[in-house]
């Protein structure tokens, strides 16, 4: 009787850990996602340059790769995290100019893409955090998935084929879908304990399904 009673509440702390870290994940990653809103919008008031935005992109990824492991326990962690997401924010900035003077329906085509991203994450979420199904089983399709579509955003630049390029994006929406029904499950079943890696994680793949559904509805919905 006593180990069931062990059991129970072992399990029972357990719960409350994992709902502690999921409702952390998500008051960061929404005040995160303001953040970078606002510094999108202050690089398209500045008229920032592509260079800039490219500037900011690899300044965040610098804290990606360096600085939050490191400190990703501690409170340093947290304005490592608002420092990475404003940066990511500032670079989009020059990419929503850029499509917003090179279409009529420039404004129309960010909006779509924004809702497109918003509803796509809250779908996937809620059936994640309904289902409690676990998708630690993608985690092998979506790292080699990522590499190939990094590898072929590379080969973009060499050779920029609008098929191609659509190639990628939607290889891309695919792959962050992936991820964020992933990095859901790993918080649901305990995989995942430190919130602020699972912001990170989320933003990023919320960062490029953004990116990759502006591209497309660019390609079919755009006027010129």
């Amino acid at each position: 009787m006593e180990t069931i009673r062990t059991n129970s509440a072992a399990q029972s702390q357990s719960a409350l850990a994992t709902n502690k870290v999921l409702r952390n994940t998500y008051m960061l990653l929404a005040m995160t996602l303001l953040f970078s809103a606002a510094t999108a919008g202050l690089a398209m008031m500045l008229q920032v340059s592509q260079l800039v935005g490219l500037g900011a992109l690899l300044a965040s990824f610098g804290i990606l790769m360096f600085a939050l492991p490191r400190y990703a326990e501690s409170t340093t962690g947290l304005w490592l995290t608002f420092a990475f997401t404003g940066l990511m924010g500032f670079s989009i900035g020059p990419i929503l100019n850029a499509y917003i003077a090179a279409f009529s329906n420039g404004g129309q085509i960010v909006m779509l893409a924004l809702g497109g991203t918003g509803t796509i994450f809250m779908g996937l979420s809620a059936y994640a955090l309904t289902t409690k199904k676990d998708f630690s089983f993608l985690q092998g399709f979506l790292m080699v998935g990522i590499l190939m579509a990094v590898l072929g955003s590379f080969a973009m630049l060499l050779f920029p084929i609008p098929l191609l390029s659509l190639a990628i994006s939607g290889a891309f929406v695919f792959l962050m879908s992936g991820l964020i029904l992933f990095e859901t499950s790993r918080i649901i079943h305990g995989g995942e304990t430190n919130y602020i890696l699972a912001t990170v994680n989320l933003f990023v793949a919320l960062y490029n399904l953004f990116l990759s559904l502006l591209n497309i509805l660019a390609a079919f919905a755009g006027e010129r």
